[in-house]
Formats: C-alpha cells, sequence, structure tokens
C-alpha cells in the first residue's frame, strides 16, 4: 500500500482517517531514539486530542495532553534489551505516526500492540498501514506468531484500521476505569503473522 493511498484510521489509538488522498514524500521507517521523545509525545496527545473529542470530558483530554507529551523519554530509554520496540514513520523528515509493541505481559508468546498512533495531518495519507506492516513484520522476526491489540469500544475508526491490517475481532471485551473516572468497554483485535522468510 502507497503511503499516498486513501489510509486508515485507528487507535489503541485513532490512526489515519479515510479518503483524504493527498500528495506526500516517501516514508521513513526506523526505531525510535531519545531524540524522538518529543515528537512521539507530540503525535500521541495530538491524536487524542482530535480522535477523542466527545469520548472523554475536554478537562481530562487535556490533563492526558499534559501527560503524553512527557511520558515518552522514560520508555524510549528503557527499550533496550526489553524486547520491546517503538517505530517512527517520517515523511519528508517530519514524524508523523509511531507504533509501541513488544512481548504480552499477560499472555505467554503473544505480542500485544500497546500504543500506536498518528497525528491528524497524516490522516489519510496511508502512512499509518505501512507502520502497522513494519511493526508485525518486526514482530515476526522477534518469533511472535499471533499480536493482539485492545481498542475502545467506541471508536468505529480504529476497528475499521485494525480490519485492514488484517487483524479481527476476537470477541473478548474488557472494562477498564481510565483516568476520567468511568469505566470505558475495550475490544480485543488479533492477527496471525507468518514467520520472516
Amino acid at each position: 500500500m502507497g503511503v499516498c493511498e486513501p489510509g486508515h484510521m485507528s487507535d489503541s489509538s485513532p490512526r489515519e482517517g479515510g479518503g483524504r488522498g493527498r500528495d506526500c514524500g516517501t516514508p521513513v521507517i526506523t526505531p525510535a531514539t531519545l531524540d524522538d521523545a518529543e515528537a512521539v509525545g507530540e503525535i500521541h496527545a495530538t491524536a487524542w486530542r482530535v480522535a477523542y473529542r466527545g469520548l472523554f470530558a475536554p478537562e481530562y483530554l487535556a490533563a492526558m495532553a499534559r501527560q503524553q507529551r512527557t511520558k515518552w523519554l522514560p520508555v524510549i530509554a528503557g527499550l533496550g534489551g526489553s524486547g520491546d520496540v517503538l517505530l517512527v514513520a517520517r515523511i519528508d523528515g517530519r514524524a508523523l505516526a509511531f507504533g509501541y509493541a513488544g512481548p504480552s505481559p499477560t499472555r505467554t508468546g503473544v505480542a500485544e500492540i500497546f500504543a500506536f498512533y498518528s497525528h491528524p495531518d497524516a490522516w489519510g495519507s496511508g502512512l499509518a498501514g505501512q507502520l502497522m506492516d513494519a511493526v508485525l513484520a518486526h514482530l515476526s522476526a522477534a518469533g511472535f506468531r499471533h499480536v493482539h491489540a485492545w481498542t475502545l469500544r467506541d471508536t468505529p475508526q480504529s476497528h475499521r484500521f485494525y480490519s485492514k491490517c488484517g487483524f479481527r475481532a476476537s470477541g473478548v471485551h474488557r472494562r477498564r476505569v481510565m483516568g476520567d473516572g468511568y469505566p470505558h468497554e475495550h475490544v480485543e483485535y488479533e492477527v496471525f503473522v507468518s514467520p520472516s522468510p
């Protein structure tokens, strides 16, 4: 899928919005470095604020944006030896999406996508689909065959994105009280990946 094709939306996170194709450069996808922490935080905060407007109170979204802008430096610093990976996708040198994944903390032998977001400026570019391909290829090379992710029930754009990327709803749901103090329903998506050649 080319980066300029109309794309997806997502969530564990939001990803790309459909139908807004545009001219763009060739994407470059690399492992995150400490220098990427600020850009990753900005992607995370901006995607949350835009995609989850209406799902959460404005005060909570603002508080989460402040937290998300500063949380990624220690995460990236701790990647070495953890088995986790954080990939950043850029167009014309600008970081516009990231995917964070690794071994599931609760399911032996299964990988989990912990966070996957793209900046609203990249929605519709196809960038998130290419980034997801890269994340899944990395997990496959690490020996994982089963990958899962949780997404909010009330974000149909993320459900469409996962489906377009080959994931299927597993039928498993969970309720989690988030920082706004209210329980929110999450649904699980999963995909089985082929061994790396």
